[in-house]
């Protein structure tokens, strides 16, 4: 059995979360992303944000064809790195299968075909659980998209790295996969690159198991380094791209660099990839849920404009609209996100122009008081030190959507914003996991593919917070 095999194999049966960090080599890697091998799962009794109402519609989902292999995909893919989980028996999170399957199969019932995972998803068990769950239903009726998720440098050897994608096809159940990526390609530049696929030569295996049949799209997932980015489709007539995976909602089209400079304009990359005539797939249309959590002005703006429609749906249409997107993906966690979703790709009613105009307003608004870009993926998890990273990050930017950030005692809702900003603070993160913990080693950041500077925002979050406990904001 191969190292990653008995990785997998001991993480099945029950290894913490730290000790699967360890056995990986999580701890120490030098390029950002690497903590992707802790995807997120969720638990189905989070607080579920309100979605739009009505009967989900049957028989009626946007389809796309791939003129690499004239597959009819469905416009919403399944997402399957936020599983839902239940306490196990010995008192630890495990996935919820049954759940899994009630989700799997009401999304089959209602069109979707298209299912992304990663050998890096929950803590390593996605695939396991999409392969049960898909292999109930007709091998035919659905695509399965999965990565080679070799981010840890002990798994960057030619034999690692092919032992990993076998051990997808036995875990997903299936003996070829429909659409193959290398993941998170631009996470730590063209070095990285070229350590992980170029000369190991598993981008040559690859592209064999391409003419064989075994896989029958290959693509890529992309995050970090433009040039990387630039240098696949600069060799697109060698490497005969069938798709790629970027990441596009109405925020990031314009502003990602803004937001983040290592970030790259998603305006940018689906102009790139349509000039070649390369199918996009989409990920964080919702940036892990913060166009779905928006502050209550853009709340009041979007309603405004059609009541009748979720928040989120607003996103989902904008990615769906752009038509060289083959499928936009969504980690649905629970029944409700996925039957809003499917209302809006049953079908899709493109935005217009006019749509468009709107929601770019409505992207500047936002950047007057930016939230911390923090998607809620987990790749920082576990802290060495307890801390609950994205808990805190995400209170942040739920007091900011809130209005709950007062800069001065003078503001008027200062006593009652402070109070909902302090009592939220210890409801939502424990004390001994806040910020104030935070000693700086900066390992988090190495991992985190948004690129954000965790520990000073960390420590803003911390200054922020102890200035409201003493009352010492200015007059």
């Amino acid at each position: 059995m191969s190292d990653i095999q008995k990785n997998i194999s001991d993480k099945q049966s029950g290894e913490s979360r730290r000790r699967f960090l360890r056995k990986l080599g999580m701890g120490a890697l030098g390029f950002s992303g690497a903590g992707a091998l802790l995807g997120a799962c969720k638990r189905m009794d989070e607080k579920k944000e309100p979605a739009a109402e009505g009967a989900v519609p049957t028989g009626m989902m946007t389809m796309r064809r791939n003129r690499s292999t004239g597959d009819n995909v469905s416009l919403l893919g399944y997402g399957c790195m936020r599983w839902p989980t239940k306490t196990g028996d010995d008192g630890k999170d495990v996935i919820d299968q049954e759940m899994v399957n009630r989700l799997v199969d009401k999304a089959i019932e209602h069109g979707v075909n298209y299912f992304d995972t990663s050998p890096a998803y929950c803590q390593g068990r996605s695939e396991a659980a999409t392969g049960i769950a898909l292999s109930r239903h007709p091998r035919e009726s659905y695509y399965i998209a999965t990565k080679l998720s070799n981010f840890a440098p002990q798994t960057w050897g030619f034999k690692e790295s092919v032992d990993m994608y076998r051990n997808s096809l036995k875990e997903l159940k299936t003996d070829y996969i429909d659409y193959m990526l290398l993941h998170g390609i631009g996470m730590g530049g063209m070095d990285a690159f070229r350590a992980r696929y170029i000369d190991n030569g598993l981008l040559d295996f690859l592209l064999k198991e391409r003419e064989q049949g075994r896989i029958r799209n290959l693509g890529f997932s992309y995050h970090g380094d433009v040039d990387v980015f630039d240098y696949l489709l600069a060799n697109h007539d060698k490497y005969r791209w069938d798709f790629a995976q970027i990441q596009l909602n109405y925020l990031d089209w314009e502003h990602a660099k803004e937001t983040n400079p290592r970030n790259t304009d998603a305006s940018y990359l689906y102009g790139k990839l349509d000039s070649f005539g390369i199918k996009a797939v989409i990920m964080e249309p919702l940036l892990g849920g913060r166009l779905a959590k928006v502050p209550e002005h853009i709340v009041s703006r979007l309603k405004g404009r059609d009541p009748l429609r979720s928040v989120a749906s607003w996103a989902f249409r904008f990615a769906g609209s752009h038509p060289g997107v083959l499928t936009v993906l969504s980690g649905m966690t629970c029944m409700e996100h996925l039957e809003d979703n499917l209302r809006t790709y049953c079908p899709l009613v493109p935005l217009t122009d006019d749509d468009n105009r709107f929601l770019y307003d409505t992207a500047d608004l936002m950047m007057q008081h930016p939230a911390i870009p923090c998607n809620d993926c987990k790749y920082c998890m576990p802290c060495p030190w307890g801390i609950d990273i994205p808990g805190v990050l995400l209170h942040y930017n739920k007091m900011l959507n809130e209005d709950n950030i007062p800069q001065s005692r003078q503001d008027p809702k200062y006593s009652k914003a402070r109070r909902a900003f302090l009592v939220g603070y210890n409801r939502a993160v424990e004390p001994v996991r806040q910020a104030d913990h935070c000693i700086g080693c900066r390992i988090c950041v190495q991992h985190c593919p948004q690129g954000i500077d965790i520990p000073a925002e960390l420590a803003r979050v911390d200054n922020y917070a102890e200035k409201l406990r003493r009352g010492s904001l200015p007059g």
